[in-house]
């Protein structure tokens, strides 16, 4: 036997070093995703600081509308409780979504937003949103899911209309189930 060096120790410690890397970088990988959302507002994640900065504007009107789709495979009641709101700058609003859920089977579903002109909507700030979740509801169950949001005091002063519009995805085959307890009859 000799006492050179191996000439793959160095490789497969820098191999190592990779790895123990990635699997560190995989880990930083929601957090940092996260942080980008909330510092663009995309995916519709919004920090609530602009409930805090922003003063309303009662001298401007914008309109909002409101869209509830579903996507090819869904089969769930969704719509909003109205079909626009008038809201000033700055202002909290609100709007609630009905989700109904008529099969016998347990779903669960996500929705997607977008606003649009697309150019407005880094001026729409969700600060709570059901979209922000994933919604499980039982068969037949019915809920009312809030969306609150504050419309920009920056927005342009040419655009006077946006339109929120909620796609609903069924993710119930992406979903491990989960089964609710159920309560205890007395006897």
């Amino acid at each position: 036997m000799s006492d050179t060096p191996r000439p793959n120790k160095p490789l497969v410690t820098r191999l190592l070093i990779l790895v123990v890397a990635m699997f560190a970088f995989g880990f930083a990988l929601v957090p940092l995703y996260d942080v980008m959302c909330k510092a663009l507002g995309i995916n519709g994640k919004t920090g609530d600081q602009y409930t805090q900065t922003q003063q309303v504007d009662d001298s401007r009107q914008v309109r909002v509308q409101f869209l509830a789709t579903n996507n090819a495979d869904m089969t769930w009641g969704f719509f909003p409780k109205a079909q626009e709101l008038t809201v000033h700058p700055g202002a909290v609003s609100e709007m609630l979504f009905v989700a109904q859920n008529p099969t016998d089977k347990p779903m669960t579903a996500q929705a997607i937003p977008s606003i649009s002109p697309s150019t407005a909507a880094v001026y729409f700030h969700k600060t709570e949103c059901f979209c922000f979740t994933q919604q499980m509801l039982q068969p037949g169950e019915r809920i009312e899911m809030p969306v609150r949001f504050i419309v920009d005091r920056d927005l342009p002063k040419d655009v006077k209309h946006l339109t929120l519009a909620y796609t609903l995805f069924d993710i119930t085959a992406r979903m491990p189930p989960v089964i609710r307890p159920v309560a205890a009859s007395g006897g």
